[in-house]
C-alpha cells in the first residue's frame, strides 16, 4: 500500500506558465554562421551540423519542460497551452486506443497527458489484498497481460501521483493459487477511480474527480458501481447526492472490503475534458457542462425542496430565505477569511444595494453544507469572488447570470485558466476584475517602483515558493469602488433587461 499524505492546494500554479515557455526559448543556443574569412559562406555540411544541433537543443529544453514541471502545482506549458488534455489531439492521427474491446482482453488508452484510463472485459475478480483486478483467462489462451495504473486524473504531476495507490490488472489462469470464489456477484460494469491526491480541495474534488467521473460514467444511466481507493467517509458524504445521480449502487471501499468482487466489465480510471468543463465533442450523446449542471440540479432539489419546507413551518417562504425583494437581482459575494480577503467587504455590500442589488455575503467553510451553497447561488443573479478554490462554486450558477472574479495581482493566468473560461463555456457572464497595484495590500508594504507591484511575471520567476508567499499568502485587496461600481451597474444593467426578454431569448 502507498503512504499518503494530505495535501492542500491553492489553485494559482507556479508562475505564469505562457512566460515560462517564453523562457525556454530565450535560453536556446542561437544559430550562428562561423565564416572561414571575411564573407565566406559556411560549408554545406557545417550548415546541417548547426541546424541539427539547434533542433536537438530545442527538443531536449521542450522535452525538459513537459517532463520536469517544478512543482506539482504548476502546469507544464506546453501542454497547458492546449489545455492538457486537449493536447492529445495532438495524437489524433493514431486512432483512438482500446475504442473496441472484446471479451478477455485487458486494454490501456495512455494517450492523454492528464490520465490514464484501463478497459477489462470477462470473468473478473477484485483481489484487494494484493491491489489487483484479475481477469480469468480463457483456458485456450495462454498468453499473460499485466497493466499497472494509477487511477488519477492528474499523472503528469509525479509527486501527487506518487501519494496515489497503484492498481495491478492482469490476467491469470485456474491453476494459480489465488482465491477465484466470488463473494460477490455484479450485473453492471464497474469504474474504478481514487479520491487520494489533492482531494480536500474544492477545484480538484471536481476538476479532478466529480466531472470527470460525470464524463467516465454518465452513459451507464446508473447501471454501475463506483470503486473507491483511498475512500474518505467525509468524500462520500459531502457528494451522496451527486454520486446517486450516476449510480445506483452504494460504492466499494476496495482497501477495506475484502470480498471478491466479480464483474464482466471494469473501468480504471476517469477521463477528463479540461479545467471544470465537458466537451461535447468527446461525449457519445454531444453533453455539455450545461448538462452536468443539470444533473446537479436532480441531486440537490430533493434537499433544497426539504430545507424550504423547514423554513416555512419556521414561516419563512422560500424565496425569504434567499432574496427579501425578488423584483431586485441578488448578488452572493462569496467571502474569504485569510489571505486574499476584500478588505473593504462592508462598503463593498453598501455600494452593490445602492445599484440595485439584494445582497447576500456567504462565508462558506468546510463544514458547510454543499446543498446550502448550491442553493444560494442556484437563486442569485450575480456572484463576486476573489480568485481562489472557492470560486469553483461557479457551477452552481444558472448560465445567463453574472460571475465577477477579482483577480490580485500575479494570478492572472490562473484566474483566467480555471475559472473565467470555463464560466463562459458554461454560459455566464464573465467579468474578471483585475486589481491595480494600489488595490492591493502589497502597496502598503512595498515601494511604488518594486516588481512585486509592477511586474509580477518577474516575481513569478523566482519559483513557486516566493510566488505562493507574496501573491497567494500574503495578500488582500482593497477594492477602488469607484473602479470597480462601474462593473457593478454594468451586470445590474444586464440582469434588469435580461429580465424584460421573452423567455425564449433566455435560453
Amino acid at each position: 500500500m502507498v503512504k499518503h499524505h494530505r495535501i492542500y492546494v491553492l489553485q494559482l500554479r507556479k508562475g505564469d506558465p505562457e512566460q515560462c515557455f517564453k523562457d525556454s526559448h530565450d535560453h536556446l543556443p542561437p544559430v550562428m554562421y562561423y565564416y572561414d574569412s571575411g564573407t565566406r559562406k559556411p560549408k554545406p555540411n557545417i550548415r546541417r551540423l548547426l541546424f541539427l544541433f539547434s533542433f536537438a537543443s530545442l527538443a531536449f529544453l521542450i522535452l525538459s519542460r513537459l517532463l520536469f514541471c517544478s512543482s506539482p502545482t504548476s502546469p507544464c506549458p506546453l501542454l497547458y497551452s492546449f489545455g492538457i488534455e486537449e493536447g492529445s489531439q495532438m495524437l489524433k492521427n493514431r486512432g483512438v486506443p482500446c475504442s473496441s474491446r472484446a471479451n478477455d482482453t485487458i486494454c490501456c488508452d495512455r494517450t492523454a497527458f492528464r490520465t490514464d484510463i484501463c478497459f477489462m472485459r470477462g470473468d473478473i475478480r477484485s483481489h484487494a489484498s494484493s491491489n489487483s483486478f484479475l481477469l480469468l483467462a480463457n483456458a485456450r489462451t495462454n498468453l499473460s497481460v499485466e497493466e499497472k495504473i494509477r487511477p488519477y486524473t492528474r499523472k503528469w504531476e509525479a509527486n501527487v501521483m506518487s501519494t496515489i495507490d497503484e492498481l495491478t490488472l492482469r490476467t491469470i489462469h485456474l491453476n494459480e493459487s489465488v482465491n477465484h470464489h466470488c463473494d460477490v456477484h455484479h450485473d453492471v460494469p464497474a469504474v474504478v477511480f481514487s479520491t487520494g491526491g489533492y482531494t480536500g480541495n474544492v477545484y480538484h474534488e471536481f476538476n479532478d474527480g466529480i466531472i470527470p467521473l460525470y464524463i467516465t460514467s454518465h452513459h451507464f444511466n446508473k447501471k454501475v458501481v463506483f470503486v473507491i481507493l483511498e475512500y474518505h467517509d467525509w468524500w462520500v458524504t459531502k457528494y451522496s447526492d451527486v454520486v446517486s445521480r450516476l449510480s445506483a449502487y452504494p460504492p466499494i471501499d476496495f482497501s477495506s472490503d475484502r470480498r471478491t468482487h466479480c464483474f464482466t466489465e471494469v473501468v480504471v480510471g476517469l477521463r477528463i475534458h479540461d479545467e471544470l468543463t465537458v466537451n461535447a465533442s468527446r461525449m457519445a450523446n454531444n453533453k455539455t457542462i450545461r448538462d452536468f449542471r443539470k444533473m446537479l440540479d436532480e441531486a440537490y432539489r430533493g434537499r433544497i425542496r426539504y430545507i424550504e419546507r423547514v423554513e416555512e413551518r419556521r414561516r419563512l417562504s422560500p424565496k425569504q430565505s434567499i432574496a427579501t425583494n425578488t423584483n431586485q437581482p441578488s448578488l452572493v459575494i462569496v467571502s474569504r477569511r485569510g489571505s486574499r480577503s476584500i478588505e473593504n467587504e462592508e462598503d463593498l455590500v453598501a455600494l452593490a444595494e445602492k445599484v440595485g442589488f439584494h445582497v447576500r455575503v456567504l462565508r462558506p467553510d468546510r463544514t458547510t453544507e454543499l446543498c446550502k451553497i448550491y442553493r444560494a447561488l442556484n437563486y442569485s443573479d450575480a456572484m463576486i469572488g476573489v480568485h481562489g478554490a472557492a470560486m469553483t462554486h461557479f457551477l452552481f450558477m444558472r448560465p445567463g447570470k453574472v460571475f465577477i472574479q477579482v483577480v490580485p495581482l500575479g494570478t492572472d493566468w490562473a484566474a483566467e485558466t480555471y475559472y473565467g473560461k470555463p464560466a463562459a463555456k458554461m454560459g455566464l457572464w464573465y467579468v474578471g476584475y483585475k486589481i491595480l497595484p494600489r488595490e492591493s495590500s502589497l502597496y502598503r508594504e512595498y515601494p511604488q517602483e518594486d516588481p512585486i507591484l509592477v511586474d509580477p511575471e518577474s516575481v513569478a520567476k523566482k519559483g513557486w515558493e516566493v510566488t505562493k508567499k507574496v501573491y497567494l499568502d500574503r495578500q488582500n485587496v482593497r477594492l477602488d469602488l469607484a473602479r470597480f461600481g462601474k462593473r457593478l451597474v454594468r451586470a445590474h444593467r444586464y440582469l434588469v433587461s435580461r429580465r424584460k426578454r421573452p423567455k425564449w431569448q433566455k435560453m
